[in-house]
């Protein structure tokens, strides 16, 4: 389906990557500076996680849990890293002032179910090892806030909802209100564009709603 999306827009470029890999992400960055012509880049988006259904207290185990971190904490980490370079030539070049995503953004596609306030609510659904590593990537986030602030890269976390996907399926039985992924989308699309320094360092929804850490 991608190869058929960027053969229909010539601006779309497939680059191969894989998040729990580190030599992988070194050469992505590489090709995507030489797709950039000597540009910086305005957008990182870290979307790629693992989900563990099954992963309770009483069942989860090691594997289970270093998997979980090394691709949805362990992998946002170094691809912040790899692509800091650009990041941070998008945000000199930019003539705007303040933080913004047209300017140069982190975004780390996160969950409620990495909010500790929020666990009750939520723990019909144990997920222990995908809960452990997203609660690990919101610390991320506010680090990364904090960190690249002198640098004018905003750095966000946004939950998309529970959407109706291959690992939301189970939660759709549960909740019976799963969002589209169109519905999820354009939600996430709004809110990227009204991001300013106000949000960097916070975990927001799909509508722009700020979830407690």
């Amino acid at each position: 389906e991608l190869r058929d999306l960027a053969s229909k827009h010539p601006n779309l470029v497939l680059v191969k990557l894989d998040v729990a890999d580190p030599s992988a992400i070194t050469d992505a960055a590489k090709i995507v500076e030489g797709k950039l012509n000597g540009t910086g880049l305005n957008l990182l988006i870290n979307n790629a996680g693992i989900y563990s259904p099954a992963s309770s207290l009483e069942t989860v185990d090691a594997e289970d849990m270093i998997s979980s971190y090394r691709t949805n904490v362990v992998g946002p980490t170094l691809m912040a890293q790899a692509f800091l370079p650009l990041l941070k030539k998008a945000a000199r070049e930019s003539p705007e002032k303040g933080l913004s995503c047209s300017k140069a953004a982190i975004v780390n596609i996160s969950t409620i179910l990495g909010s500790i306030e929020k666990t009750p609510q939520t723990f019909f659904q144990p997920v222990i090892s995908y809960r452990c590593s997203k609660a690990a990537l919101n610390m991320l986030t506010k680090c990364q806030a904090l960190t690249y602030r002198e640098a004018r890269i905003l750095c966000v976390a946004l939950h998309p909802g529970w959407v109706k996907t291959d690992s939301g399926g189970q939660e759709v039985a549960l909740l019976r209100a799963a969002l589209t992924v169109d519905t999820s989308v354009r939600g996430l699309l709004s809110v990227l564009a009204t991001l300013s320094e106000k949000h960097s360092g916070t975990l927001l929804n799909w509508e722009g709603k700020a979830i407690p850490w």
